[in-house]
């Protein structure tokens, strides 16, 4: 076995950092908080994901309002856009052996929310939507796999349907029960971290206004800490690692 399989192998078994499940929990509560952000203070758009606009969207043109049906393909294009800027950059940011491009996108992701909370409800909320729909589009394409198990971390509905799946697979094979009900329990928790970012952000919105957004901030700071230190001193060596599910 050549050092590149050996290297392989290793890391079937290995998960860094940046896909540790408490990593994932926080990067929930924090994308949870930046959806209902946008939607209870800046034009009642979702961030964090896109269903729920292209519903808007169809029935407003379904209504006949064309002008508002229009309106909701400003996050949706922004959402691509973060899609596109996320496959192409994190290759670019391997190559300088410095940080991962997960951890680099968290720091990225505190730095412009903390820009975000001092942009007043006077000015256009596009500009916040397109802000924020960007910064989720990447966070939800970067970081894809939980110490093995796919994740999301900007929506539930996969979650829903891995639990129920795992509820079948635990009738239909009970074999499998153990591992079942830990995946269950794991994307159960992920939807629960979605809800109380998205519950805290909402009661924290009427006092906090255009600041509440630093709320999110806090879960993000979090991630950052571990990750940067794991880049700096512990998986240095493993920087050309690429995480599980890229």
């Amino acid at each position: 076995m050549d050092k590149k399989q050996l290297h392989n192998e290793l890391h079937k078994e290995f998960y860094l950092t940046c896909e540790k499940y408490f990593i994932f929990e926080f990067l929930t509560i924090a994308a949870g908080m930046m959806g209902l952000y946008t939607y209870n203070l800046r034009g009642g758009v979702f961030s964090n994901a896109q269903t729920g606009n292209i519903v808007k969207m169809s029935v407003a043109f379904g209504q006949g309002d064309f002008s508002e049906a229009l309106y909701y393909l400003i996050p949706f294009a922004a959402y691509i856009v973060g899609t596109i800027v996320s496959e192409i950059l994190p290759e670019k940011v391997r190559n300088t052996h410095f940080v991962r491009w997960d951890t680099l996108l968290v720091g990225i992701e505190i730095v412009v929310l903390f820009f975000v909370g001092f942009i007043p409800f006077t000015w256009p909320d596009q500009i916040v939507q397109v802000i924020i729909c960007f910064l989720c589009s990447m966070q939800f394409n970067t970081f894809r796999q939980a110490e093995g198990i796919p994740m999301a971390t900007t929506f539930v509905t996969n979650h829903v349907r891995q639990i129920g799946i795992s509820i079948a697979r635990i009738i239909q094979h009970h074999e499998l029960e153990e591992e079942e009900r830990r995946k269950a329990v794991k994307h159960a928790r992920i939807i629960l971290a979605f809800f109380v970012g998205g519950a805290v952000m909402t009661a924290a919105s009427p006092y906090l206004k255009e600041h509440a957004v630093w709320l999110a901030v806090i879960p993000l700071s979090v991630c950052f800490v571990f990750m940067l230190r794991s880049d700096l001193i512990y998986e240095r060596a493993m920087l050309d690692l690429k995480p599980h599910g890229h």
